[in-house]
């Protein structure tokens, strides 16, 4: 296939690292801009989130990315790492920081001076590539005690990210979080993360742990309806993370502005990753690691990373 040709704001980069996602995400190194752009040049190392429209798709050697919606990698990132951040990172924060109606708009301009001090706050799936972000844009907030429920063998880097708390899944089954948690803390938790909803029985934990009044954001387009959701005040927020849909494009630009800065200067760090070896050809192995392991699998606590350049 002809490699593409950028349009006015836009940059083609030659991709060295792609995420596998149930959606791309993409890393790369620039080649041509287009027109308008000032703030790129040839050489710059950025990280984006890909599309599935083919010219703009991560699975490939050469892509197309606009430049609301790009950042440069910090040097003190590798490609495979910055890979995990652009997807996952944002599955995260738009429930979780952008405006109703698309999240529980704890901090849609990331705003340094917000703070939720002394506030609880629980992830379900705190090893799970989102659920890593969701705790440290908890800890980004200032939550004081932030909960999660994952495998014991993450515990370390779980804390590492701003757990404070680590809730065995091997010990515990899902219907006992709500009385371990309260056994952690007194206070009511009024935001949580469902980021494991291979099953409902994670989101159904979070949202049964929700004070009155609460939110529970989760790492799905369709999250389950509650039938006491309107008697108990509770909200239940899901998530599609494209930047490119109109209702998001105004914090999605906000955040391409502000989370490259975050993770600049250390508050969000990326995924431990995984390099498969053999380029593009690996995706498919890589998928099936994903889709079959749940919480549990060869993949849990890392993200699976090729490099299309790769054809060997």
């Amino acid at each position: 296939m002809p490699i593409p040709k950028p349009g006015p704001g836009e940059i083609l980069v030659k991709v060295q690292a792609a995420a596998i996602n149930p959606v791309q995400t993409s890393l790369a190194m620039l080649s041509t801009v287009g027109e308008d752009v000032q703030d790129y040049s040839e050489g710059d190392k950025v990280f984006f989130p890909s599309q599935t429209i083919n010219n703009y798709a991560g699975f490939q050697q050469y892509t197309l990315v606009h430049t609301r919606t790009v950042g440069k990698i910090p040097s003190s990132l590798s490609y495979a790492e910055a890979a995990s951040i652009p997807l996952t990172f944002a599955t995260a924060a738009f429930p979780l920081l952008a405006a109703s109606p698309v999240g529980a708009g704890l901090n849609p301009t990331f705003d340094p001076k917000v703070s939720f001090a002394g506030e609880p706050a629980l992830v379900i799936g705190g090893g799970t590539s989102v659920g890593q972000f969701a705790i440290q844009i908890f800890r980004y907030l200032g939550f004081s005690t932030i909960i999660t429920y994952a495998s014991s063998r993450h515990t370390d880097f779980l804390k590492s990210i701003g757990a404070t708390h680590v809730i065995d899944r091997a010990d515990v089954p899902f219907d006992a979080i709500p009385r371990i948690v309260k056994e952690i803390t007194s206070k009511p938790i009024k935001f949580a993360y469902a980021a494991f909803v291979a099953t409902p029985e994670g989101q159904n934990a979070a949202y049964a742990c929700l004070a009155p009044n609460g939110t529970l954001a989760c790492a799905h387009p369709a999250p389950p309806k509650y039938e006491d959701a309107e008697a108990t005040g509770k909200t239940v927020i899901g998530v599609f993370a494209s930047t490119h849909l109109p209702l998001n494009r105004e914090f999605g630009t906000t955040m391409w502005k502000e989370m490259p800065k975050l993770v600049q200067d250390g508050t969000i760090k990326p995924n431990r990753v995984e390099i498969l070896s053999g380029g593009l050809n690996a995706i498919a192995d890589g998928c099936k690691r994903i889709f079959s392991g749940g919480m549990s699998g060869s993949s849990s606590g890392i993200k699976l990373v090729v490099n299309p350049q790769e054809t060997d």
